[in-house]
């Protein structure tokens, strides 16, 4: 698959427009399918690219790269970080926290003369029982009322085997876009974040 064809899948826009989208799945096979051009996107278009990993070992993630005949560069533009110390840097999870260093990231980015930033997150840890991770919606909204202009695009992965059903259609009400069909597409089930925080502070 070619870089145009990569692009035509993924953020065609991305330099127009900020994107936070979910992919949930219950395929291992189609999950590395779509995980793979998303990354490989990235890396063909100059961003600075982190893979946040909880149950997928970081060898096979570079083995899906080079099998698509991309390596990444032994440098900062791609790195892959166990999924725990990226969204729960202090042992407890405090979304503004990683809302934070996520925008810090974007600023480095930025300075550093990268394209955009691209993220991917799987999101499994938060079955844990970490503490504050009954926050993760919290968070979810929070990426929305990220205010910045550097082209951006974070993907987060809930394995529908794990999540019961009631939470994975609030996960939909908090992404702006979802994965359908191995393409971006507007989520129709999205919530405006203060509407969707008014009723879950209703339901608690």
């Amino acid at each position: 698959m070619n870089k145009q064809e990569l692009d035509n899948e993924f953020t065609q826009d991305a330099f127009t427009d900020c994107h936070h989208l979910c992919l949930i799945y219950d395929n291992e096979e189609q999950r590395r399918e779509i995980v793979t051009r998303y990354l490989a996107a990235g890396l063909m278009r100059g961003e600075i690219v982190r893979y946040f990993a909880d149950t997928t070992d970081p060898d096979d993630i570079r083995a899906w790269l080079s099998e698509m005949g991309l390596v990444p560069r032994d440098d900062d533009s791609f790195r892959i970080i166990k999924a725990e110390s990226a969204y729960c840097p202090s042992g407890s999870f405090v979304p503004q926290q990683v809302i934070d260093n996520a925008v810090a990231r974007y600023a480095m980015a930025r300075e550093a003369g990268y394209s955009g930033s691209r993220a991917c997150g799987e999101m499994a840890w938060a079955l844990k029982g970490i503490p504050g991770s009954d926050r993760l919606l919290e968070y979810e909204v929070g990426l929305n009322l990220v205010h910045d202009d550097f082209p951006r695009v974070g993907m987060c992965q809930y394995d529908a085997r794990l999540f019961d059903g009631a939470m994975l259609f609030k996960v939909l009400q908090v992404h702006p876009y979802m994965i359908a069909q191995g393409q971006i597409v507007r989520n129709p089930f999205y919530v405006k974040p203060e509407e969707f925080m008014a009723k879950l502070r209703e339901n608690t």
